[in-house]
């Protein structure tokens, strides 16, 4: 398949007046990816690296999120809403260019998968003019019937014309095409509008191919693949077979979780053989997880890094910059923000750090805090190797704390710690004899007043 060039006509143009929302239809995300970033994915996968994009409202967003991943991309707008074939002419000057093959895909199916585009261009290597992609919903009242004769397609009927044995038929349209791309310009220009609506319909493709001597058929793919995005309501659910997807593959790969149903991954999760997942989990964008690591129940993860063996949570949050080495614990209601944990290092509980690098085998204890932030900019804590920060401690940034150092519980650090030392950075104490008395009898008086007053 390789040694074929292949061009894939995204429609992207519809309105998603349905989603009631700002934001064009193809933009919400699934797993934190654009629907129509999905969808360039699944057809860059299955050798259709240049993408003619059919654009209309949010033509420049959408365009920037297909570009995310994809680069050969260019662009077409359609400035009417006159039809699938329309849609698809809009790409005109792409198609001209001269590629073996043609797929034709839309913007809000983010559930296609790539073998089943294999497929289809498979059938055309094979022979094929033109491979429709079909499927077999419980239901197929409301779609399209694929109507076979000896092995060939020869119409596309919909459900209002259909007779009441064609109705029966359980093979429906699922909307997906594949072109041979020596014909695909000769037959799309065939297309006329002389039916009830006054549009250009792709599906007419199928009778002008059959009139010319072409070979016309049907492939049979899951019915999730040709699933649309047209409601909330139908984003969410397209959301649960994604997710489910993933965490099969997941599994499969090696990867153990004990509650899959509660874990939910992002697009890009990388997770390692031999890794443990506990229930509850998120992981937002750009997190990996190494062999080994367990991710403790109720743990938020994105943008980070967890080394072999590390532990994560209960209760933790990785956010950007998050890189730990391995064998490093990040315990329960601890949050991590751009620092570099060391190996085998320790931070068990209720426990900030920002901006700030661990080193090997130190010890962060509990309500540890590294005030990273003046208002204006942020500053480095470096802490050395076999360090240990007492419990309460606050860390004033730019600070150091050297190897193997001591800071005493409660301290406020705002001087470097020289390796082996020992630093306290406590307050000294003093004891009012009986100033509880008082003050008690001054705020109750002032709270009297201020009833009184209401």
């Amino acid at each position: 398949m390789t040694s074929r060039t292949c061009l894939s006509v995204i429609l992207a143009a519809g309105e998603g007046t349905r989603m009631k929302s700002a934001l064009p239809k193809v933009l919400h995300p699934i797993a934190g990816l654009p629907i129509v970033a999905h969808v360039a994915k699944a057809v860059h996968s299955a050798g259709g690296s240049d993408i003619a994009l059919v654009v209309g409202r949010g033509a420049d967003a959408v365009r920037d999120a297909v570009q995310s991943v994809v680069s050969h991309v260019t662009v077409h707008e359609q400035t009417e809403r006159l039809g699938t074939a329309h849609a698809v002419l809009a790409a005109r000057d792409a198609i001209a260019r001269g590629y073996d093959d043609i797929l034709v895909v839309f913007g809000d199916t983010p559930l296609i998968e790539t073998a089943a585009l294999d497929r289809a261009r498979a059938k055309l290597a094979r022979g094929a003019d033109v491979v429709v992609m079909g499927f077999r919903p419980d239901n197929p009242t409301g779609y399209g019937r694929l109507i076979e004769k000896d092995g060939k397609l020869i119409a596309i009927r919909e459900d209002k014309d259909a007779s009441d044995d064609e109705k029966k038929i359980g093979f429906c349209n699922g909307g997906l095409m594949a072109l041979r791309g020596d014909s695909a310009l000769q037959l799309l220009d065939k297309v006329t509008n002389a039916n009830a609506k006054g549009e250009y319909y792709l599906t007419d493709v199928v009778e002008i191919g059959n009139a010319l001597g072409k070979s016309v058929i049907a492939i049979d793919i899951a019915v999730d693949n040709v699933i649309g995005i047209n409601t909330r309501v139908e984003l969410a659910e397209a959301e649960a077979i994604w997710q489910n997807r993933k965490r099969r593959a997941m599994m499969l790969a090696g990867v153990s979780m004990q509650a899959p149903e509660t874990v939910f991954f992002a697009h890009d999760t990388l997770i390692e053989a031999d890794a443990m997942l506990e229930p509850h989990i998120v992981f937002g964008p750009g997190v990996s997880v190494a062999t080994g690591a367990v991710i403790h129940a109720f743990s938020h993860l994105e943008w980070a890094k967890v080394g072999p063996g590390a532990n994560v949570g209960p209760f933790a949050r990785l956010r950007p910059g998050a890189d730990l080495a391995a064998n490093a614990k990040v315990g329960n209601f601890v949050e991590v923000k751009n620092t570099r944990i060391g190996v085998g290092a320790k931070v068990s509980h209720l426990t900030y750090l920002g901006d700030a690098t661990v080193g090997a085998d130190a010890n962060i204890g509990a309500g540890t805090i590294t005030c990273n932030y003046d208002g204006y900019n942020k500053a480095l804590t470096e802490i050395g190797a076999g360090a240990f920060i007492g419990s309460n401690t606050s860390l004033v940034a730019p600070v150091s704390v050297g190897d193997n150092a001591y800071v005493a519980s409660g301290s406020v650090i705002t001087q470097n710690v020289p390796a082996d030392a020992l630093a306290f950075g406590r307050a000294h104490q003093v004891n009012k004899e009986g100033r509880a008395v008082q003050l008690r009898a001054g705020y109750a008086a002032q709270k009297k007043a201020r009833k009184a007053a209401e």
